[in-house]
């Protein structure tokens, strides 16, 4: 009888185990460029080229993303807490305000910067390819003229 629960305990300790990991964070650290063939930018040019480096932790993520359009070159690095709390980024291209909270193992970054006057919302979907070689942004862009949809692929440099 002994024997049986200590082999139970065990089990439900290795299930338990199981769950937990199951339902453990992705982890989207790495140096990431974007895939122009399988992105859609909906109504916006596509950028020339663009390569994003993230950095996370279990408690914040940081990206920063070098992007090359006919304008020129922007760096921009953007932080935010994985709890769902509020975080506000100072950029060259204006203050960012936004969130992160994972959803199982997907990721949700909501944003709002102002741009030429006009606040502009993003909400996220960070995805990550059982290989974890391609990350994929599905983004619903709201803007005063109405919402568009926006894809990103990027592939693991």
């Amino acid at each position: 009888m002994k024997n049986h629960v200590v082999r139970s305990r065990r089990l439900l300790g290795l299930a338990f185990l199981a769950a937990v990991s199951a339902f453990a964070a992705t982890d989207f650290s790495g140096t990431w460029k974007l895939d122009p063939a399988k992105s859609d930018f909906g109504p916006v040019p596509a950028p020339e080229s663009m390569t994003r480096v993230v950095t996370q932790d279990e408690k914040s993520i940081t990206m920063e993303t070098t992007q090359k359009n006919a304008q020129g070159e922007v760096k921009t690095k953007i932080t935010f807490k994985l709890d769902g709390s509020p975080s506000v980024n100072q950029t060259a291209l204006g203050e960012v305000k936004g969130s992160a909270k994972w959803e199982g193992a997907l990721l949700r970054i909501k944003t709002t910067r102002e741009t030429q006057g006009m606040e502009i919302t993003f909400d996220e979907l960070w995805t990550l390819a059982a290989d974890g070689k391609t990350m994929t942004v599905a983004n619903k862009v709201g803007t005063p003229q109405g919402e568009f949809d926006l894809k990103l692929a990027l592939v693991k440099q």
